[in-house]
């Protein structure tokens, strides 16, 4: 996926957070943030990086939930604070989130 995003020229940060990034012997999904530069544009995006900017067709095609945004849509504040929003689990414990760089 990573790998995809990248293919774009776009991608500003590559978040993975939820049961991937556990001690969890089989991690039911993956779950990701894509942060794409603030001039990105799907309909410039490769036909081949498009599924992983579709919630629904990400999860088919990868078993992934994939949610994406803009740099600079969010303070760095506000970013904070939705990090450690996906960061809690329903119990209140926290998870890992790693970020991956090219």
């Amino acid at each position: 996926m990573h790998e995809l995003a990248s293919r774009t020229g776009k991608l500003a940060r590559f978040l993975v957070f939820g049961s991937f990034v556990s001690t969890a012997s089989n991690p039911r999904d993956i779950d990701v943030v894509l942060v794409m530069m603030v001039d990105f544009k799907l309909e410039d995006a490769p036909r081949e990086s498009r599924t992983l900017f579709s919630h629904s067709e990400a999860d088919a095609r990868f078993g992934a939930s994939v949610f994406w945004l803009r740099d600079g849509m969010l303070s760095d504040e506000m970013m904070q604070m939705l990090l450690e929003t996906w960061q809690t689990k329903r119990d209140g414990t926290k998870r890992g989130i790693v970020e991956i760089k090219s």
